[in-house]
């Protein structure tokens, strides 16, 4: 029971505080120990359903951000002006128009809590989580201003030394990072890429 508890408590917490989904507190842990997203900042979120990083963003840009969610699922309106939502599949070779159609300008940072329909087979899993980060990290190159900064889940194994190689190449600093709010038995950790060399970045 206790094990059971444990997990639910940012689940409990999320319904206490109003907060979609209990991922809420990973972006907040997240920010807390980076400064990832500040006030003002135009900020881009794929796999954002059900809009509980949506809700954290928009309490960090503030009244003069502006936050964009993007998934495949249709994500429930949020009460905000400056916070809007497409629904769109971030495999679509559309999908950067139609991210660049409508943001102010360029973003300053893009969030990916992107996951695969998990299947069990851990090869399968890891290799489709590895597919969707680098999807990711293929769009934040080409949507980020110079000096922005990503947040990309990926799943932890063999094939995450390389696309952190490729964060490495496009930003000036780098971190590996399992918020306490992510489950202990999950594989997931989040890569964050600050200050995007925009100048000479190399596509994925």
């Amino acid at each position: 029971m206790k094990w059971k508890n444990r997990h639910d408590f940012y689940y409990r917490k999320a319904k206490s505080e109003g907060y979609r989904s209990r991922a809420a507190f990973k972006l907040k842990q997240i920010i807390e120990k980076f400064k990832v997203i500040k006030e003002g900042d135009v900020v881009v979120d794929l796999g954002a359903a059900p809009g509980g990083w949506l809700q954290v963003a928009r309490e960090k840009v503030g009244e003069k951000g502006f936050v964009l969610g993007v998934d495949i699922a249709e994500i429930r309106k949020l009460p905000w002006r400056n916070v809007k939502t497409i629904k769109f599949d971030i495999t679509d070779p559309n999908i950067v128009k139609e991210i660049q159609k409508m943001l102010p300008r360029r973003a300053d940072v893009l969030l990916s809590d992107l996951s695969p329909k998990v299947t069990g087979i851990w090869e399968l899993d890891h290799a489709r989580q590895i597919f969707l980060s680098e999807k990711a990290l293929e769009i934040a190159l080409k949507i980020l201003r110079e000096g922005g900064n990503v947040v990309i889940k990926v799943f932890q194994g063999e094939m995450m030394q390389e696309f952190m190689e490729k964060m490495k190449v496009n930003f000036r600093k780098t971190r590996l990072f399992k918020p306490p709010a992510s489950r202990k038995s999950s594989a997931e950790i989040y890569a964050i890429g600050f200050s995007l060399r925009r100048e000479h970045h190399r596509s994925c």
